[in-house]
């Protein structure tokens, strides 16, 4: 008899150890990144920080490819004087403009130049709740706890989602999503129910187009299925629901070639931490 319910496992096109992999996405991203980056793969995490919704990705994607630098334009000014690149996680503020202007291209460069030699894009949606600026009607990647009062919030459809990323998987690039299982408990549970079910949808649609898609939501909610493989928040992942989730992506990804090279740097990086700790 079986007490739980195994996700399938078929073997993808492998991930080859000389790939250049690029992670964008919600906080569940460096889950799976730092693993990747352990096992001795070219990988970049997040690199203009972490991002939750398909339309802000896109957006920080996009720009990063035509190389459009931050001007002042894009700055907004809170009651206090403060600015902020809302495209950004709420750090990227501050009063020196020259200095946030600087920080938020330099970002926006390192993007551009790990875009521009990945020849993998993972991308792991959040959620599909958005926040648009009332003043330009524009998306915004983070609130940066500004007040209520200058946004309006809605929910994404799953139209909108795949034509803002059928131009990305366009490229050629080869483009993996995989939907974050981490709750937005902030939603509520029926709205955060809704919201992973308009992303399966969307991503749904991405894969007809030539995207691929990695279990890791259905891997957390039916395969482990039980609280004690999450953190003490009740929210996140926990550590070894982490690596089982990414053991399933090795059986999927990895060849036999790559399994041994993977073996290899793994048990460098325990060793050079067991010295660590000596």
């Amino acid at each position: 008899m079986k007490f739980r319910t195994e996700i399938e496992t078929a073997r993808c096109i492998p991930i080859e150890p000389q790939s250049h992999i690029l992670m964008m996405g919600s906080c569940f991203t460096p889950n799976i990144g730092t693993q990747l980056a352990i096992d001795g793969f070219n990988v970049n995490v997040n690199p203009t920080g972490v991002l939750y919704n398909p339309a802000s990705i896109a957006g920080m994607i996009e720009r990063s490819a035509r190389r459009r630098p931050y001007t002042e334009k894009d700055l907004i000014t809170d009651d206090d004087g403060t600015f902020h690149l809302l495209d950004f996680p709420n750090n990227m503020q501050g009063t020196d403009i020259d200095g946030l202007l600087t920080r938020a291209n330099t970002l926006m460069d390192a993007l551009s130049d790990s875009l521009e030699k990945a020849d993998i894009l993972i991308v792991t949606f959040g959620t599909a709740w958005v926040f648009d600026l009332n003043e330009t009607g524009v998306t915004v990647g983070n609130c940066h706890k500004l007040p209520a009062s200058f946004f309006t919030r809605r929910r994404l459809t799953p139209d909108e989602i795949v034509n803002l990323w059928k131009p990305v998987i366009s490229t050629g690039r080869r483009v993996i999503f995989t939907i974050s299982p981490i709750r937005h408990l902030a939603d509520g549970l029926h709205g955060n129910c809704v919201s992973k079910s308009t992303l399966q949808l969307a991503v749904d649609t991405l894969v007809n187009y030539g995207a691929e898609y990695f279990p890791a939501f259905e891997i957390m909610m039916d395969d482990l299925r039980d609280y004690r493989f999450y953190a003490a928040d009740m929210k996140h992942p926990s550590e070894t629901a982490v690596e089982y989730i990414y053991e399933i992506f090795k059986s999927r990804y990895f060849s036999k070639p790559t399994e041994i090279f993977v073996a290899k740097n793994r048990k460098q990086y325990i060793h050079s931490q067991h010295r660590r700790l000596l």
